[in-house]
């Protein structure tokens, strides 16, 4: 509802979600150009992942390198990619949170991971 009952300026709104739109878009441009790390096992294993969540780098240390015991290894691949996910996650949140509360909360916005 307008203060005072007038009707919304309707060339005012559509300009408003242009620029929300495209702030939107550029905010998902750097996230997929945005590096965020995450490591397991002290740094032995560094997972390099995009703030959009995609796998860029893989270090492993030859330390954590065990032919007795890959096993261990593994995990620690796992846990330093999940690290790096979740770090990406808190970016997408930083960055798209505010855009999203511009939108209408963030809730039920498709493609929006929160």
């Amino acid at each position: 509802m307008i203060p005072g009952g007038g009707q919304p300026n309707m060339q005012q709104l559509l300009q408003q979600a242009q620029k929300m739109q495209q702030d939107l878009q550029r905010a998902q441009e750097e996230l997929a150009n945005t590096e965020v790390d995450g490591q397991a096992g002290g740094g032995l294993v560094r997972a390099t992942v995009t703030g959009s969540g995609e796998l860029r780098a893989l270090k492993i240390d030859p330390k954590a390198v065990d032919p007795e015991d890959t096993d261990t290894l593994a995990d620690l691949v796992v846990a330093a990619v999940q690290a790096a996910n979740e770090n990406a996650q808190t970016l997408q949140q930083q960055k798209l949170g505010p855009l999203a509360q511009g939108l209408g909360g963030g809730s039920g916005i498709p493609g929006l991971p929160f």
